[in-house]
């Protein structure tokens, strides 16, 4: 099944796309069966996170297009800017 990032965007106004970023972290941990993926793209301060069956092929280094919404976690009390990945391809 094919996504259009445009046509995503325009159903979900709180979508936002972006492509040709760099990936300069990738870290993938287990969490229950799914495998929690972590993100750190380069000029943005914030993690980018999506959750997969499987491990994903590293990405680090690596440029690429995503669609995502900003999202807040609350750890302890304490509120987390997070950036919760919907679609996510190399460039």
């Amino acid at each position: 099944m094919k996504t259009d990032p445009k046509a995503l965007t325009d159903k979900h106004t709180s979508l936002i796309h972006s492509e040709g970023v760099k990936a300069v972290s990738h870290v993938q941990r287990e969490e229950g069966e799914w495998i929690r993926h972590t993100i750190m793209l380069e000029g943005y301060d914030v993690p980018f996170i999506f959750r997969r069956k499987g491990n994903y092929r590293s990405l680090k280094g690596a440029t690429v297009n995503l669609t995502y919404y900003r999202y807040e976690e609350t750890v302890a009390g304490i509120e987390f800017e997070q950036m919760k990945v919907v679609r996510i391809k190399r460039a």
